[in-house]
């Protein structure tokens, strides 16, 4: 989940030619990579019964505050021959960091993934352990293979610059229909609820009252402390109830964090496809929606600094059609899907902005909805006047 290219872009210079940098370094809690490194040998070597030699581990510089990646390269011998293996292990946030998320549930994500891998030909990391006890790194952790590829880059976003940028338009679009077309695919899965049982208990009959609900409880879990009430928030979830869709479709399995930042990519196709986090089941409408609106998101951030970005990405009338072309399915309600995923960003963004806080990074909001950034989009879009011409 991506979490960090959150701040006021400081260096911005509104008109300038040159894009501008709004990335912003977050505290996160330093963990000593050598001693991770001596466990991380000892635990390898009890799995694969066999020695092991372990590099340097390194952490991705582009990492949001869902969780920790480990990168390291380990090698062992595999019928007598010693092979190296490019490896992430995946681990929880650490304890004494300000959390985003009420938890972080391993087990689930792992489940998921394997799930995903033997019902589809959605392409993913290759999964090799999990491990639920805290004592070998100190936390539980996934351990899979590491892809080779390039991923449209979240700080700073990839609108402002990297090789997705620099790419032709034919280029882009061709991406995104291929994005599109892996989550036709993962939604194709057939027996949403037999195949993940565990998510399909938790939606219950109504797969989007129970997703919603789920929000409302994160929201309630943010202000658990400061008891603050929002009022975009608040007003966006009763528009919600107010314009409730009338024919919800089947639910599938949700990948949550449908977006390009989360895909590795081989030139300009989909290699392996991340982030489980908020895999849920639901309509398809929910990761279709999220898909649009985070791009919206670099977007408008982007032409507020008078910015080019990349208004040729992720169009809604593009999105919509690629996807019902590759799924066959008719997109329902899209503008209202659309908002929840803007709530859901918010309340988000809405904690991220506390950590912010919490750690000096920024100063208390004038107001309350000043929490969330982009709180004159949420408004734009419940009154109807939210330009969608050119988007």
């Amino acid at each position: 989940m991506w979490t960090e290219a959150v701040g006021v872009p400081d260096t911005a210079t509104p008109g300038g030619q040159q894009p501008v940098e709004v990335s912003k370094e977050m505290t996160t809690t330093v963990t000593d990579l050598d001693d991770l490194r001596r466990r991380m040998t000892e635990w390898l070597g009890a799995r694969v019964g066999a020695p092991v030699q372990v590099g340097e581990l390194s952490r991705p510089t582009e990492g949001g505050m869902s969780s920790i990646s480990l990168l390291f390269d380990a090698t062992w011998a595999v019928d007598g021959v010693p092979t190296t293996h490019a490896l992430v292990a995946r681990m929880p946030p650490d304890a004494t960091a300000f959390p985003v998320f009420p938890g972080y549930d391993l087990r689930g994500q792992y489940d998921v993934i394997a799930a995903v891998g033997a019902h589809s030909d959605v392409p993913l990391p290759p999964l090799y352990w999990l491990e639920e006890s805290p004592d070998a790194l100190g936390a539980p952790f996934i351990v899979m293979g590491r892809v080779d590829g390039r991923v449209p880059v979240d700080n700073p976003p990839y609108v402002f610059g990297g090789w997705f940028f620099d790419a032709t338009a034919d280029e882009r679009l061709g991406l995104q229909e291929a994005t599109l077309d892996v989550l036709a695919r993962l939604h194709a899965i057939e027996s949403p609820s037999v195949v993940f049982p565990a998510l399909a208990e938790r939606a219950g009959d109504d797969a989007l009252r129970r997703h919603v609900d789920e929000q409302r409880a994160y929201y309630e879990w943010t202000r658990r402390e400061d008891a603050l009430r929002i009022p975009i928030i608040e007003e966006t979830f009763a528009w919600l109830e107010q314009h409730w869709p009338a024919d919800v479709g089947e639910p599938v399995l949700s990948w949550g964090d449908a977006r390009i930042g989360n895909v590795i990519f081989d030139g300009f196709t989909p290699a392996a496809v991340l982030d489980w986090e908020m895999a849920a089941v639901a309509p398809r409408e929910v990761d279709l929606a999220w898909y649009l609106y985070i791009h919206r998101f670099f977007q408008d951030l982007a032409e507020q600094f008078e910015q080019p970005g990349l208004p040729d990405v992720a169009h809604r009338s593009d999105v919509i059609a690629a996807y019902e072309k590759a799924s066959g399915y008719t997109v329902r309600d899209f503008d209202w899907y659309v908002l929840y995923a803007t709530l859901r960003y918010a309340i988000v963004m809405s904690q991220v902005t506390r950590r912010m806080i919490h750690f000096g990074e920024a100063q208390v909001p004038a107001t309350p909805d000043d929490y969330v950034m982009f709180h004159p989009t949420m408004r734009a879009m419940i009154d109807g006047t939210y330009d969608w011409r050119k988007k």
